[in-house]
């Protein structure tokens, strides 16, 4: 919490007094144990309903996501959310186009068995029936009065963002899925994004299709990577 009456000057830059909730043990525990569940049950979800979804809850999404820190403060990033279904079909076209190329040329044979018990390929239908496609651009820089200026690290801020926004979404009781079509120039032209923006991460959001499977994988254990010293 913030106190907005509470303010000093620092380097001439106003600073707000910060409060932070304090917890007992056994809160901090139950809470960090809910969380955990709750996150547990995530899943990567490749097949959608094209079920509507109120843009209040994306917009609250989003927020969400964009509460993130960021190098500097830049906050380094924009949410392009597509719901048009001819964008959306124009997307998908280009997605499958550069998939395909991927499966067929592009991946290691290495790559693809790995990617075998996933049960991927270069058909992506969820690209035309979630209702919404989220695309995320990174801002390299900004162009401020005619002046080219860098931004922080900017793959760890947006990155920092988009672990935000998954969480965001699940915790909406949605699914979603992380998509990276490589190369994704093609969503910088039918988007028709500045030259400073680059395609980072493809998300459609939506409700689970009525019968949706998933692959039957596990995670690492905690022994694997969780290092005490």
């Amino acid at each position: 919490m913030i106190d907005p009456n509470d303010v000093i000057d620092l380097n001439g830059y106003p600073h707000l007094r910060y409060f932070q909730e304090t917890l007992t043990e056994e809160e901090m525990i139950e809470r960090s144990r809910i969380l955990l569940e709750q996150s547990e049950s995530r899943r990567s979800v490749r097949e959608y309903s094209d079920k509507p979804i109120p843009y209040e809850v994306v917009e609250n999404i989003l927020k969400t996501a964009s509460s993130a820190p960021s190098g500097a403060n830049k906050q380094p990033w924009t949410f392009c959310v597509i719901k048009d279904p001819k964008i959306k079909k124009q997307i998908r076209d280009a997605a499958e186009k550069e998939e395909k190329l991927s499966y067929e040329s592009r991946m290691s044979e290495r790559w693809l068995k790995d990617l075998e018990p996933l049960g991927t390929d270069p058909n992506k239908p969820f690209l035309e029936t979630a209702p919404y496609l989220i695309i995320v651009f990174k801002r390299v820089y900004e162009i401020e009065n005619g002046e080219k200026h860098n931004n922080y690290y900017v793959n760890e801020s947006v990155g920092l963002a988009c672990g935000m926004l998954i969480s965001a979404i699940h915790n909406a009781g949605l699914v979603t899925l992380t998509h990276t079509p490589s190369p994704m120039n093609f969503l910088q032209k039918i988007l028709d994004r500045p030259d400073n923006e680059r395609a980072f991460l493809l998300l459609p959001i939506g409700y689970p299709a009525d019968k949706t499977y998933v692959p039957k994988i596990t995670k690492k254990s905690t022994e694997e990577y969780i290092k005490i010293y």
